[in-house]
């Protein structure tokens, strides 16, 4: 849908601001000329709002650029490298990262640790937390970035609008609202993301952001506007974009994928459920499934990804107990699936996260299922970031919204 048209000369300014910045990380270093030809603005506007720009450190001038026309070459411009960055956290049921990203887009800084979050009390992990964004954050200022914001992934719902993890099952959360408490540990004066001036945190459920992730950084040619992207940890999560947007739903609990009942009479599931997709789909169920006790395979290989690497290592050794246990869970994922193409029509699924790395052995039955329950289902691609979706979604959504709204940042 197309935005409202700009009712004051301020809402324009704040509008074509964006429009030039968004010129420059869509097409590259380019010229005022070339800018300016691009969105449909004359050059003499274009050059005023790209001064704004350097101004505030959010566009550098390269050096001559070619933009096609005859004459004299313009100064290229492009995204500055030492600018503005964003701040991206996850808090997985075994692990912590924080990371910091550009307005190019390049990661310039990275850390993480193993923790074991299951059934942790909220504030020592929110302590970690805050250490590994300090960490990050004072990084990125001896590169000369600015951190702009801090955004959180988190395995549980968060209500739409909010910073209130409703309910994380995975974590034993419920009803915590992170924004009080990370506004004073993570974003406060030190080496915070706030220091030395404001920032804004958000959080956001995982698979929300690993679905950004993959609609802004996936690499499809061309990019889909409308996906199912279904990623794992311990459990399984789903996200849905439609024409380009990240469909949230009324409360903001779309995509709950992982509690879709599969087998009606089945297996108990932690959301109160009976025969849920991740009681025969998840990091745990597939253990179990293979032979393996979680509680001891994850004492054996700690860490995020380490039970996945063992199932992959199994799987790619022909070890027929793993290669039956993620045939079963792909076929459970492809019943779960069938639903929401019927209802949602999309182009493609897209498979993150865990699903990623078991994606040899998972789509055979997976796509088999759909195949016999639904007339020309649609492809089944395998995203290229893997794990790292959620981390690098987290730390674009705050780049985007400085180049969404370079105005408030300046601000």
């Amino acid at each position: 849908m197309a935005a409202p048209a700009p009712n004051t000369q301020q809402e324009m300014r704040r509008r074509n601001l964006a429009r030039v910045l968004h010129a420059v990380a869509d097409g590259g270093p380019q010229s005022r000329a070339a800018v300016a030809a691009r969105i449909g603005l004359t050059r003499t506007a274009v050059s005023t709002l790209v001064d704004e720009l350097l101004g505030a450190g959010l566009l550098v001038e390269l050096g001559p650029g070619r933009s096609g026309a005859v004459g004299r070459p313009g100064t290229a411009l492009a995204l500055s490298d030492g600018g503005p960055c964003g701040i991206g956290a996850e808090i997985g049921v075994d692990h912590l990262a924080v990371c910091a990203v550009d307005l190019r887009g390049e990661v310039r800084a990275r850390t993480a640790m193993d923790a074991a979050n299951r059934d942790s009390y909220p504030g020592p992990v929110l302590e970690q937390l805050a250490g590994l964004v300090g960490e990050v954050a004072h990084e990125a200022r001896g590169l000369g970035l600015r951190p702009a914001g801090l955004a959180v992934a988190v395995p549980g719902l968060v209500a739409r609008g909010t910073t209130t993890v409703v309910q994380a099952p995975n974590l034993g959360w419920t009803d915590l609202d992170l924004g009080p408490r990370l506004a004073e540990k993570a974003l406060g004066g030190g080496d915070g993301v706030g220091a030395g001036g404001t920032a804004v945190c958000s959080i956001d459920n995982e698979a929300n952001l690993g679905a950004l992730a993959e609609l802004w950084l996936g690499g499809h040619t061309p990019p889909p506007d409308d996906f199912v992207h279904v990623s794992a940890e311990i459990g399984i999560g789903a996200a849905i974009v439609v024409d380009g947007e990240l469909l949230r739903g009324t409360r903001g609990f779309a995509g709950e994928l992982g509690h879709v009942p599969v087998r009606p009479e089945g297996r108990p599931c932690a959301c109160g459920g009976i025969g849920c997709l991740e009681q025969y789909a998840g990091e745990e169920a597939v253990l179990r499934a293979a032979g393996l006790d979680p509680r001891a395979t994850a004492a054996q290989h700690p860490g995020p990804g380490a039970r996945i690497d063992l199932l992959a290592a199994r799987a790619e050794g022909g070890d027929r107990a793993v290669l039956g246990a993620l045939a079963e869970a792909g076929s459970a994922l492809g019943t779960a699936l069938t639903g929401a193409v019927n209802l949602l029509d999309p182009q493609t699924v897209v498979l993150g996260g865990a699903l990623a790395r078991l994606a040899p052995w998972l789509l055979p039955s997976l796509e088999h299922e759909l195949g016999r329950r639904l007339a020309g289902p649609p492809p089944v691609s395998v995203s290229r970031l893997g794990a790292d979706g959620p981390l690098l979604g987290a730390a674009h959504s705050v780049v985007r919204a400085v180049l969404d709204d370079p105005m408030a940042y300046r601000a």
